[in-house]
Formats: C-alpha cells, structure tokens, sequence
C-alpha cells in the first residue's frame, strides 16, 4: 500500500490577511500539505469565520483571530494566543496589505501612512513576535509577500510600491540575520493576480494587462499559493533572502 506523505504535517502556520484572496489560497494551500493553520484579518467576520470553517473541513487544526497587523502590541498578543492554543509556529506569512493609490503630488500623508503601517510595519511587527519561538526551535521559514511594482516601481502607487520594496530589504537583511539558527526568509513578488479587487477593474484595463504579459494571463491566487507552500516546505530548504516573481514573465 502506497502511504500519502504531506510536506507540512505536524507543522503550524500564521497567515496574516488570512481570511480572503491570496491570504486565504495560501492558508489552503499549506492546510492541504497538513498544516495548522492559525489565520489573522483585522476583523473576525464572516469571511473569516467561512476560511475557519474551511480550513477545519481539511482535517486540520484551523482558527482565525482579529488583529491589527499593524499594531505592535495587537500583534504581539496574537502570536502569544496563537502560541498558547497551537503550541508552536513554523511558519509565517507576511501577507496583510492595503492599497491607497493615487498620484504623489495629491497622496496625503494618511494615505502614506496607512499604507506603510499596514503593508510594511507589520512584516516587522509579526516577524518580530514570532522569531523568539523559531530561535528556540531552530527552525522557521517567513514568507513576505511583496509586489513586482516593489521591484520596478509603478506610477501612482508611490506609497504601495515603497512599502513592497521596503519589505525586500527587510526579507533580505532578516535571511542574513537568522539564516544560523536555520530560518528562512523570503519573498514573493506577484504581478497581476486574478482577486476580487482585480476582478472590479474595466475589461479594457485586464485585457492591457494581459497584453503585457508573456504567459498572456493573468495569474490566480493558487499559483501564489503555490510557490508560497514551496517556500514553506523542506523542498525550498537551501532558499533564503530570495525575491520569487510570480508574474508570468511580466517582470523579466
């Protein structure tokens, strides 16, 4: 008899933004190799409790929490929940984000702000929180979600480009700081990613950016998804301070 082998079984996962779009395929995803998975959103509402309820149909231990990603103290008390029902974290991640675009001669300062707390502070906040735990266990792999325009840039998306670029300095410096006690960080840089935002824009926009892509298409949450569990399993195990495009050869 052929026995079923999971890459992440006995393994518990935090992902922040958890409760829809490339949050929850990645929450999925990584339930499906056998993780548990603990979810966070800002609010404990009806999304989240439908990616709790789902994640728990995989057979796995699935809880979502309602936390301000970028809130230092919000965030430290939810790892330490997440710690005392899950017992352990092997791997987080960073997925939380906002957009607040708009050209830089009239973005404001709170348009500025929210973005950079949201998207950025709270990478530092989460990884912060969860690494006294992996020290102690030896053993960790935080995946950052960043962009493509974090890499190349993009007009009117000042705010939103900066702090995905800002979480690439940070994944990289983190890999260097943690790499000898054997965690990992990494990132993913996704490009035009099917969603429920990207699903509200004019089909003339798509069809632009389809056009733009080699693959001609836009991705979906699930190829996400997928190099995320690649990043979070053993498969991935030399692999650290890496930038990963998920963008269709958009950005080449």
């Amino acid at each position: 008899m052929q026995l079923k082998y999971r890459l992440l079984e006995g393994k518990t996962a935090v992902v922040t933004g958890g409760a829809r779009g490339i949050g929850k395929a990645i929450a999925l995803k990584l339930a499906l190799q056998g993780a548990n998975v603990a979810i966070t959103d800002l609010a404990y509402d009806d999304n989240a409790k439908a990616t709790e309820a789902e994640l728990a149909a995989l057979g796995v231990q699935g809880r979502a929490y309602a936390s301000n990603a970028a809130k230092y103290e919000d965030t430290q008390n939810v790892v330490n929940e997440i710690i005392h029902d899950f017992g352990r974290i092997d791997i987080l991640v960073n997925n939380a984000g906002i957009t607040k675009d708009g050209a830089l001669k009239r973005m404001t300062e709170d348009q500025w702000d929210a973005v950079i707390a949201v998207n950025l502070k709270s990478v530092f906040n989460f990884t912060k929180a969860v690494q006294p735990v992996m020290w102690k266990q030896s053993a960790g792999s935080i995946i950052n979600m960043s962009s493509v325009v974090g890499v190349s840039g993009n007009a009117n998306q000042a705010n939103y480009s900066a702090s995905k670029a800002g979480i690439i300095g940070f994944t990289k410096s983190a890999a260097k700081e943690f790499g000898t006690r054997n965690i990992r960080c990494n990132a993913i840089a996704p490009g035009f990613i099917e969603t429920e935002m990207t699903a509200t824009l004019p089909e003339e926009v798509r069809k632009s950016w389809n056009d733009k892509i080699p693959l001609h298409r836009a991705g979906s949450t699930d190829d996400v998804a997928n190099v995320a569990l690649f990043l979070a399993s053993e498969l991935s195990s030399y692999v650290t301070g890496q930038v990963i495009n998920v963008c269709g050869g958009m950005n080449t």
